[in-house]
Formats: C-alpha cells, sequence, structure tokens
C-alpha cells in the first residue's frame, strides 16, 4: 500500500520526465517568455511567503495562545482556502479588490489605485492560497513550545521583544521553516486564482504555471519543459532545507 502511494505520486512525475523533449529543452527554457515567467513566479512567490509569515504569525499566536470569543470560527476562516476551489478564489478576490469591488471601488475612486491585472494581483492571489498553510505551521510550533523558556527568559529581565527574538523564534526554526517553505511552494504553483484576478499577462502576471496552460494549447512540449522547470525549482528548494523541514 505504501508502494501505491510512492505510485501515486511519483507516476506523475515520471511522465513528464519521459515525455519532455530534452533536445529541446535548453531552447525553450531560455526563451524570454520562460526566463520571465520564472523570475515574476519566484518574485510573486518569495513577496506571498513573506507576506505569510508576517500577518500569520500574529494570527496563529493569538490561535495557539489567545483565549476570545469565535476562535473556532476564525480558525475554520483561516483553514478555508485550503479547501476552496481557486477559481472561486479568484472571484471572491475580483469582489473585493476589482474596480467594482468592496475594496477596490474605494481604492480607485479615492486613490485611482487598481489592482486588478497587476502584479500585486498576482501576489496576493498567491498569498490568499498559501496563507492558511503558513498559519497552521506556525500554531503547531507554538503549542508544541515550551512556555516555560520564554517565562525563565522574562523573570531574568528580558523584554517580550528580546524573548521573542531570541527564545521564541530559534527554538521555533523547523516550524518557521516549514511555514516558509510550505507557503513559497503553494505560491509558486498557483493557477486558478491568478488567472481570475490578475489575468495571463506576460511579464505582469504570467507565472510559471500560467505560462505552461498557454503553451500546452500551442506547444505541449514546451509546456512539458517548462513544467520541469517549475518542479525542479520547487523541489530544489525543499531539499535545500531538507535539515529543518523534512527531519
Amino acid at each position: 500500500m505504501a508502494a501505491l502511494g510512492v505510485a501515486l505520486v511519483g507516476l506523475p512525475l515520471l511522465g513528464l520526465v519521459i515525455r519532455t523533449p530534452w533536445s529541446r529543452a535548453g531552447e525553450v527554457l531560455a526563451s524570454e517568455t520562460a526566463l520571465t515567467a520564472l523570475r515574476l513566479s519566484l518574485v510573486v512567490a518569495t513577496a506571498a511567503a513573506a507576506i505569510s509569515f508576517v500577518t500569520g504569525f500574529p494570527l496563529a499566536w493569538a490561535l495557539a495562545r489567545g483565549s476570545f470569543r469565535g476562535k473556532a470560527l476564525v480558525r475554520a476562516l483561516v483553514v478555508l482556502p485550503l479547501v476552496m476551489p481557486p477559481v472561486v478564489a479568484g472571484v471572491g478576490l475580483l469582489a473585493a479588490f476589482g474596480r467594482r469591488g468592496v475594496l477596490g471601488s474605494w481604492l480607485y475612486e479615492w486613490f485611482e489605485v487598481q489592482i486588478v491585472f497587476t502584479t500585486w494581483a498576482a501576489v496576493l492571489a498567491a498569498t490568499f492560497v498559501s496563507f492558511p498553510l503558513a498559519v497552521l505551521a506556525l500554531e503547531a510550533g507554538l503549542r508544541g513550545l515550551d512556555e516555560r523558556l520564554e517565562d525563565a527568559a522574562s523573570t531574568l529581565g528580558a523584554s517580550r521583544w528580546y524573548v521573542l527574538r531570541r527564545v521564541t523564534f530559534p527554538l521555533m526554526a523547523p516550524q518557521i521553516a516549514a511555514a516558509l517553505v510550505l507557503s513559497w511552494a503553494r505560491a509558486l504553483g498557483e493557477f486558478g486564482a491568478t488567472i481570475t484576478f490578475a489575468g495571463n499577462l506576460q511579464g505582469r502576471t504570467q507565472t510559471l504555471p500560467l505560462a505552461v496552460f498557454e503553451r500546452l494549447q500551442t506547444d505541449p512540449d514546451a509546456a512539458f519543459a517548462i513544467s520541469m522547470l517549475l518542479i525542479a525549482v520547487a523541489f530544489a528548494v525543499i531539499l535545500a532545507l531538507r535539515g529543518r523541514f523534512l527531519r
């Protein structure tokens, strides 16, 4: 049964390796389309992971250690993007940040700021879908942390910021790495919310998954090659952090 589980994940990857036209791979990956999409994907995924961590840590702290009414509802709301269809997530982002959206109409009317069909729209879409992974990983780390170590530092005169920086963060290093890697990898592979909310504009919103989709319509061999690039980038990051993430 374990072998079947490995096959379920491994066979699609093996199929990509077999179908990839390696003789054309260099040409395809060196094209302006692939390089621009790769650069944009790295920027979007990194920004999304950073935003997810900065905003997710306080929320994870509140969920792990706070006591307030509606806590279960807040946690359910945080987890919702994991089970929400990506296209629905994109429609929701349009309803909130589009030119006629709840917040987007106000931004456009008062500041002439339009988020839709910009790189920031791609970042926002990637953050929306990756945010729950960061919060769940950080909350698990906070729940598993021995609070007596933080209390001991406080009794010795350490400030809250010092305790957070020198005690909490070092002890949570594996969970922080997991949160960053998971949110980064999820953002790197985001497709549905991005194409719905940000569009598929080369150089502005076309990330690697969107480039794969576009090439699949006209040049399947190029789509296979770009897919391998996407997998290689994500796999390299996971391997680089295997000491913290896979231990």
